[in-house]
């Protein structure tokens, strides 16, 4: 979104969209420490895990990781990166499957989130 806002200034203002992976379960037994429906959520560039999931395995997270911004990102409705939500887990033993869906847009402001300035002098 481009323009100004209601005091003219620049607007600044990109949308994101917040995330959430939940472990389901493939079709092969899941042998990692990720119980099915363990989830976390991604707000904004945060990792955010409930109380009662509070952690998550490292290696399908290193997996995952690459696609989640991606993801946040609106993306055309024929990109595969738009259809296809689930991700196996890394490990060829393991069934477990990664479940990655939007779940609403936030709104952030390049000024709060970057030091680097806006191409024509703003920031």
């Amino acid at each position: 979104m481009s323009g100004t806002d209601e005091a003219g200034a620049a607007d600044d203002g990109f949308a994101l969209w917040d995330l959430r992976v939940e472990v389901v379960a493939g079709a092969a037994p899941m042998v990692c420490d990720h119980p099915e429906g363990s989830w976390f959520e991604v707000q904004g560039e945060m990792l955010v895990f409930p109380p009662e999931h509070p952690g998550f395995p490292l290696y399908p997270l290193a997996a995952i990781l690459p696609l989640l911004p991606a993801k946040q990102r609106d993306t055309d409705p024929h990109d595969w990166m738009t259809t296809d939500a689930e991700i196996a887990c890394p490990d060829p033993h393991c069934g477990g499957r990664f479940r990655i869906t939007r779940i609403r847009r936030r709104r952030f402001r390049h000024s709060e989130v970057t030091l680097v300035p806006l191409p024509g002098g703003g920031r």
